[in-house]
């Protein structure tokens, strides 16, 4: 059985937690995200996973997201192409995410602390000028496989004084800082206390991680934005076949009888968590703690009950912990509709920033000229046909923004609680 199965069939039996709502969430309805930093942000990973969260969570808010990461890059770097790379999406809000090649991968130093610091404020300035709410988003430590308790060693130092500046810039300016260093550092640390011999849970390398680094760089940073938890819950009484609650989501009993019960249920979000980065999950329970999805039946007859969803199975629960309440999030996103259509979600929303990524930001803006080509076309010339070509296919992406809105759209599923036999 796969590391993920085995996850999918933990189910978490604890009542709903209380959680932030809407509108302590950083991102509002019809809000142009745009998201800044160097290689860790190019990569597609972290980024994606944010907006996948977001986009199911809110699947009504028509959210924008535009991913201006660029590898080998510096705060100083941020700070020289904000108009460029920013200001020409017009964004409401933003993530900016740099540190890790500002501190130059040795002992903390104020001749690189500074400059880094001066980027960030060319930034913060820029951004209070074109009133874009701005999220300061530490980075991340360094996961080696160096043995010992702690990754607090060596660079990761450095990248916590680092870190201490970006509170001080968001402070200053009046932006909400997001901490994802300590958070990340205390997954690590936890991981290295589990034996004598510590192997890298993050994937990728020390500097890159892979989905599931990524997966807990977006965990870490979507709740210092105050993501809400809840997707939906919803309690039945099988005994009166009545819905005693519902939040986010519209229920209706179909059927109560073999002593079981069925039911439609439209909900208003989506679970997610991203599939490859199962390989957090021991270390950092991130798929429950993000991912509220609660059904609750009291009033069945003891023993065992399968629940299914669009006739897949995707829990076996017992009738007293259906009593207090399961979260389903694990097995909705293994088999069945609401699996079926985060997928379908994803696709989309890669599609998209594959095609601005590969056709357009990385594929032209960043795309250097010879210089015996201006011998055959004059400099200027050649600029206006570039910029006619980017504005050709900046005019493609609301196409592929409306393919995701369309993935969103949310369809009522069909839920039975049916005894074991």
């Amino acid at each position: 059985m796969s590391l993920f199965m085995r996850w999918c069939l933990v189910v978490v039996f604890v009542s709903a937690s209380a959680s932030a709502g809407a509108d302590e969430f950083f991102f509002k309805p019809g809000d142009v995200v745009v998201m800044i930093g160097d290689s860790i942000t190019e990569q597609h990973l972290y980024s994606n996973y944010v907006e996948m969260w977001t986009s199911t969570r809110f699947p009504k808010w028509k959210l924008t997201f535009r991913n201006v990461g660029i590898g080998g890059d510096t705060s100083r770097g941020g700070n020289s192409r904000f108009a460029r790379d920013v200001l020409s999406h017009k964004p409401t809000a933003m993530t900016v995410d740099f540190g890790m090649n500002d501190g130059g991968y040795r002992g903390f130093e104020e001749g690189t602390f500074r400059p880094y610091m001066d980027g960030l404020q060319g930034m913060a300035n820029q951004a209070k000028a074109a009133k874009i709410r701005t999220a300061w988003v530490t980075p991340q430590p360094l996961d080696t496989d160096q043995q010992g308790p702690t990754a607090l060693t060596a660079y990761n130092e450095t990248l916590e004084k680092f870190s201490e500046g970006v509170k001080a810039i968001a402070d200053t300016n009046g932006g909400l800082f997001v901490d994802q260093f300590h958070p990340y550092l205390a997954t690590l640390d936890r991981a290295r206390g589990k034996g004598p011999k510590y192997d890298r849970i993050t994937g990728g390398d020390a500097v890159h991680p892979g989905p599931p680094g990524q997966a807990l760089m977006a965990a870490s940073i979507l709740k210092g934005l105050s993501f809400p938890s809840l997707v939906s819950s919803v309690e039945i009484d099988a005994t009166t076949k009545k819905v005693v609650s519902q939040k986010n989501c519209a229920v209706e009993i179909a059927d109560a009888n073999g002593g079981g019960i069925s039911f439609k249920r439209l909900d208003e979000a989506l679970p997610f968590f991203p599939a490859d980065a199962v390989g957090i999950l021991p270390s950092a329970p991130i798929l429950e703690e993000l991912n509220d999805y609660r059904l609750k039946v009291t009033g069945l007859a003891p023993g065992k009950y399968e629940v299914r969803v669009g006739g897949k199975k995707i829990a076996e629960l017992t009738a007293e912990q259906l009593a207090a309440g399961a979260n389903l999030a694990a097995g909705a996103l293994t088999d069945g509709p609401i699996a079926d259509q985060v997928r379908a979600v994803r696709t989309a929303i890669e599609k998209k920033n594959s095609f601005h990524h590969d056709a357009i930001f990385r594929g032209i803006v960043l795309t250097g000229v010879p210089g015996w080509v201006h011998e055959i076309i004059p400099a200027q010339e050649l600029e206006a046909k570039k910029n006619a070509i980017i504005q050709k296919r900046l005019a493609e992406l609301p196409a592929l923004d409306a393919e995701i809105a369309k993935a969103l759209e949310l369809q009522a599923n069909t839920f039975e609680v049916v005894p074991v036999k």
